[in-house]
């Protein structure tokens, strides 16, 4: 790790057996991405290399974009995450300190850009993942590129309220609107405006009850459609999409047409409403690996029911969902799957119906879609210097993506396990 560069670094050629051209679906043998600075100069370059060039030689791996998690929340989980009442014992600082654990953990997995999709947590109103993408920006501490939320917007007792989840008296844990608790038109205008003005480049809402709070049955919508319209329409006039906690049919039906651009989890949706998120073009983040690996032992009894009645319908849903044609980026909810462990993601997204190829893309291509981002997703000269390298074809074993031993982002290398193996 080392702050900003003050000197230009001399070119790069990474090289290895193959890479895979996400597009075309293609393997490209042997596979060459020659770096300058942060972006890629070219790939396949032909003819003599730049003076100075230094050379990664990687050997018989094969070279992808970096990938992308479309939902983690870095300030939970990681180490020491065994406390139930966390939500009370950490300060901000110590919160920030474990984020920076997770994001290094996630970085050098091979997630090379990341959506921190809303701290529900008391902070004064700091937005804590707009301070550490600063700080991963400026190169004090070494993550992948983070989207921030800021604080997530949701009613008194909603899923998303933190005094929910261990089911806190009267008068623990006192949250603001500027910290994301938020009742009526006015308030969420005013939550919304909040987050945007110190650097939220995203907004989540929670529009539905989950599984694993005490809000009652999974699904039920929380903001009436007039909050869900003004949410979308002040961010929207800002320029910043909306993300939605949404899990019940009714709920992301009301969600789409507020113009929510992005559905998280969608659990129970309906093939009415997954045909209307195909037409307005809504993405979906499955997270569907969760209702398999999640450990929801210590939950309390109403919540494991949930879980256990919420869960199998989930992974049905999400295997119409890609046979209908939604737009799905990967998302793993970590820590509900630990940092790091996207590849889960992927595997589960096969096992619901999606090809590798088309899961790779769910991580890379459609994940840069739904951030608004041209400028990463695919190894493509112009673009940024993500790159990554897995053992084997991961487009006949998927695994793979869960032996990541090569990161570079941004054309400085963070992981090299290639050398002397």
């Amino acid at each position: 790790m080392a702050g900003r560069e003050t000197t230009p670094r001399p070119p790069v050629l990474v090289r290895a057996a193959r890479l895979l051209d996400v597009d075309k679906g293609e393997l490209v043998e042997p596979g060459e991405v020659l770096v300058s600075g942060e972006h890629i100069a070219e790939v396949q370059p032909g003819g003599r290399l730049p003076e100075g060039t230094v050379v990664h030689d990687l050997g018989d791996v094969t070279l992808l974009p970096g990938l992308m998690d479309m939902e983690v929340n870095l300030f939970l989980g990681g180490p020491d995450h065994r406390s139930p009442l966390i939500p009370v014992q950490e300060d901000p600082a110590l919160r920030t300190l474990r984020a920076v654990a997770n994001a290094r953990r996630t970085l050098h997995r091979g997630y090379t850009t990341v959506r921190n999709l809303g701290l529900f947590v008391q902070t004064g109103g700091v937005l804590l993942d707009v301070a550490l993408k600063k700080a991963i920006d400026l190169g004090w501490v070494d993550g992948p590129r983070v989207v921030p939320a800021g604080h997530a917007i949701a009613p008194t007792g909603g899923h998303l309220d933190p005094t929910m989840f261990q089911a806190f008296a009267p008068g623990v844990l006192p949250l603001t609107v500027e910290e994301g608790i938020a009742n009526g038109v006015a308030e969420v205008r005013k939550a919304v405006r909040y987050q945007i003005k110190y650097g939220a480049k995203v907004i989540k809402v929670c529009a539905s009850n989950g599984v694993m709070s005490h809000t009652g049955p999974a699904g039920a919508q929380q903001y009436s459609d007039e909050e869900l319209r003004a949410i979308v329409d002040e961010a929207h006039r800002a320029g910043v999409r909306v993300a939605a906690h949404c899990m019940g049919d009714s709920a992301i039906r009301a969600a789409v047409e507020a113009g929510i651009d992005c559905i998280e989890h969608g659990f129970l949706a309906s093939d009415a409403t997954l045909d209307l998120m195909v037409e307005r073009g809504t993405f979906l983040v499955a997270t569907t690996s969760l209702t398999e690996g999640m450990n929801t032992e210590h939950a309390d009894p109403e919540l494991r029911a949930k879980a256990a009645e919420v869960f199998p319908r989930a992974r049905e849903s999400t295997a119409r969902a890609i046979r209908r044609g939604v737009k799905v980026a990967l998302g793993t909810d970590a820590p509900a799957i630990p940092h790091g462990r996207g590849s889960l993601e992927l595997l589960a997204l096969v096992d619901r119906g999606m090809r590798p190829l088309q899961a790779l893309r769910a991580a890379t291509t459609v994940a840069a879609e739904l951030i608004g981002a041209d400028d990463r997703g695919r190894l493509r000269p112009g673009l940024l210097a993500d790159v990554i390298a897995v053992p084997g074809d991961p487009l006949a074993d998927l695994s793979v993506t869960g032996r990541v031993c090569f990161v570079m982002k941004g054309g400085r290398v963070y992981r090299d396990d290639t050398q002397g193996a």
